[in-house]
């Protein structure tokens, strides 16, 4: 465990060292990006202190810090989609009573309160902070991009991100992982699997998006 996890902390100080390169490598794009940020934020921005957009330069460098303290500090990489199913399992036998500890995925996954269960959390918490400190939080039924597309109505939307939903779960299980799992934490350790189903990921997205838009 420990030389794995070291391998896994010494990759992702190279990755974030070539991002710092990247960075350095390319900061008139970055001059030029903080600009047009700077420019697309409304007066009501002006007042807090968060931007509305990061540079995705610094956001993944962030994601490889956030990624090595994860192995050094508890051991496991960042994931999400597991959290999911943990709360189903304790739904099921909070509510309907429901023997979870029978199921094969239960037994080696256990539905309890686990450090990923709380970095989704976290992930919440953080999100919802960074918009009432960037001052673009509010509520949105019906995201603009749907709107122009397929109209203002929210039951056609709703149906739509349910579906949407429950194939990313069931894609996530079946491929071991999700965004997080395989893009981030097995890409960073050079998993074979786990780069094959990050371009998959892309290439999913970027035809759905074709087909939807």
């Amino acid at each position: 465990m420990k030389t794995s996890v070291t391998a896994a902390a010494v990759l992702g100080g190279c990755l974030l060292a070539g991002g710092l390169l990247a960075v350095a490598a390319s900061g008139g794009l970055w001059a030029a990006q903080a600009a047009q940020v700077a420019q697309n934020m409304d007066a009501a921005v002006d007042m807090h202190d968060l931007p509305v957009r990061w540079s995705p330069y610094l956001v993944g460098g962030g994601i490889g810090v956030v990624s090595i303290l994860a192995f050094l500090l508890s051991g496991r990489g960042l994931g999400a989609s597991t959290s999911f199913m943990q709360t189903g399992g304790m739904l099921e036998r909070k509510f309907l009573g429901v023997d979870v500890g029978r199921h094969e995925y239960y037994r080696e996954n256990p539905p309890e309160i686990s450090w990923q269960w709380m970095l989704v959390v976290g992930v919440l918490i953080g999100s919802f902070g960074s918009s009432l400190a960037s001052g673009t939080f509010h509520f949105e039924w019906v995201p603009e991009m749907w709107r122009a597309a397929f109209g203002g109505g929210f039951l056609l939307r709703w149906a739509a991100a349910l579906v949407g939903g429950a194939l990313l779960g069931f894609g996530s299980r079946l491929a071991g992982g999700c965004t997080s799992g395989h893009g981030i934490t097995g890409s960073l350790q050079l998993a074979t699997s786990s780069w094959v189903a990050f371009l998959c990921f892309f290439a999913g997205g970027v035809i759905a998006a074709a087909m939807l838009y």
